[in-house]
């Protein structure tokens, strides 16, 4: 049962993260190498796409994590995390590009019920039957899904300062989607030059630095002519019911760690009940000075959270 209070994640955190590369795996069909742009397939609106994904080999043989990141972001986003957890715990940890994002195919379809589809085809291709599911913000509403749709694939389950609630009210993504279609960088030109005149093109509608430099993560140079890698056409279509929630009867009766930002008000009480009722064995935690992006902005704390929750 969720408990009646809320936990400050606090304690010494050993400083320090590991460094080191992963292996990369690409389904046949699939051309280049870790970091390469993966041939994009024709998706319908129920057909699975072939997702990248970066693996991060442990040698114990516990259930593997699987980590999904949020909008605009990208398997990248969780390497660092990766490694740390595999030196934690022993455990094969696995870092995934949702559909329309980092290297995985473009689709005009963006819906839960799709990358729950694809991460279900993927986990298939690589007869893993149980995971343990980590997603942040839209990957956690992903990750929600797929543990309230298909429980026998999530041995637990790990949602990222995001709930099961409509969360328009908070985003800015619908101005980060505008401006990022607005950017006109000239071909030919020095990669740090041309990233210099989108963050300058960015600034006026996204104020925080540290947004800019995520969003232009996604900055991709192809024959001397820069675009964004994400799907911007997708995204902006699909956009309300990404930040929508689907309505599910069902629940997920598995061990659930809804873990929040103390300076994020993506969970807030008001989500509580709904937390309750689809994740009844939820604990809901929250990391000191950390905003929506606690594993960039508490690195070690969220490692921590993760690893004290496999032992628990």
């Amino acid at each position: 049962m969720m408990n009646a209070l809320c936990r400050l994640i606090r304690g010494g955190l050993p400083s320090g993260l590991p460094s080191g590369r992963p292996a990369c795996r690409l389904f046949p069909g699939q051309q280049d190498v870790c970091g390469a742009a993966a041939t994009v397939r024709a998706a319908s609106t129920s057909s699975p796409v072939n997702l990248t994904y970066d693996v991060f080999d442990g040698k114990g043989d516990s259930t593997p994590l699987v980590f999904l990141h949020g909008l605009f972001g990208s398997k990248s986003n969780f390497h660092s995390i990766a490694k740390s957890l595999v030196q934690r715990t022993g455990r094969k940890v696995l870092t995934v590009d949702a559909r329309n994002h980092g290297n995985s195919p473009h689709s005009p379809v963006l819906t839960y019920d799709a990358m729950t589809g694809d991460l279900k085809h993927l986990l298939a291709q690589l007869h893993i039957e149980k995971c343990v599911l980590i997603g942040h913000s839209m990957g956690g509403k992903t990750a929600m899904t797929t543990a309230l749709t298909q429980p026998s694939l999530v041995e637990r389950l790990v949602v990222v300062d995001i709930s099961p609630s409509q969360t328009a009210t908070h985003s800015n993504f619908i101005h980060y989607i505008r401006a990022m279609q607005n950017v006109n960088v000239s071909s030919d030109l020095p990669r740090s030059t041309a990233r210099r005149m989108a963050e300058d093109q960015l600034r006026g509608s996204v104020k925080e630095h540290s947004v800019r430099q995520f969003l232009l993560t996604n900055m991709l140079e192809q024959n001397g002519k820069y675009a964004w890698r994400v799907n911007l056409e997708a995204i902006s279509a699909h956009l309300n019911e990404i930040m929508d929630f689907p309505s599910f009867s069902t629940v997920y009766q598995g061990p659930t760690l809804f873990l929040g930002g103390a300076s994020s008000s993506y969970i807030s009480s008001d989500d509580y009940p709904e937390i309750q009722r689809l994740f009844p064995s939820a604990d809901i935690q929250y990391i000191p000075d950390a905003s929506h992006w606690i594993h960039a902005d508490k690195p070690l704390d969220f490692i921590s959270s993760i690893s004290s929750f496999l032992q628990s």
